[in-house]
């Protein structure tokens, strides 16, 4: 299982890459653009807080394939080790298929539907991701959807891997880890909520005083 936060911002990929076990960054254009930096300016700075060998993932925002392959050869430029997301659109197929071919590591993004899912899967992507909250927000069920790929993955593409992205809650990613996704990219705030447990603060405090009051200190 690999644990991704999806997020440009150095300083809480510094925070939360020291507390979670994580395997990487994912980023879109519209978490950089909220940064108001271009990615040959932020992609550096990632990876030097995360390491060399950690995943680091960065869109493309062509349309049209061959513009698609130069964008995302370009992106390999600033970090030869990138993952480049594609949409997992016709072009994009043309575009995954092609690049698979160069050697270069895809993500299939912006998966609604199943079989969208499949076809970047068989066009080399190495990771597909359903949204899974923009599905529901849609009126589909995007915890489905992830079983449906997986159950799709499991028998035709094996050596992909879905990466579910688009989470709100807490639940939705606990539930796509249940439904057999192999990877999940979390929002900062979802991982900070994953992160509090008023319950666990409050039975701490009672360790505390117990011990403060037998001992009249808080060592051992």
């Amino acid at each position: 299982m690999e644990i991704f936060i999806d997020t440009a911002d150095p300083k809480t990929i510094e925070e939360l890459w020291a507390i979670l076990p994580l395997a990487g960054v994912t980023t879109n254009p519209s978490i950089v653009a909220a940064g108001k930096r271009p990615l040959r300016e932020i992609l550096p700075q990632i990876r030097s807080i995360i390491g060399p060998e950690a995943r680091v993932f960065a869109q493309v925002l062509s349309r049209e394939s061959t513009a698609m392959i130069d964008e995302a050869l370009s992106l390999r430029e600033l970090d030869p080790n990138l993952i480049v997301k594609i949409p997992a659109v016709s072009a994009g197929f043309a575009a995954i298929e092609r690049l698979s071919a160069q050697g270069v590591m895809t993500l299939g993004t912006a998966v609604y539907a199943p079989m969208q899912g499949l076809f970047a899967a068989q066009a080399g992507a190495r990771y597909i991701a359903p949204y899974v909250n923009r599905v529901d927000a849609t009126g589909g069920n995007g915890i489905k959807l992830v079983e449906t790929l997986q159950s799709l993955l499991d028998l035709h593409c094996p050596a992909c891997s879905i990466l579910a992205a688009s989470f709100r809650t807490p639940t939705q990613v606990l539930d796509s880890l249940l439904a057999g996704a192999k990877a999940v990219t979390i929002p900062p705030d979802v991982a900070r909520q994953m992160l509090v447990s008023p319950s666990v603060d409050v039975a701490i405090q009672r360790f505390e005083a117990d011990w403060h009051k037998a001992f009249d200190k808080l060592s051992a």
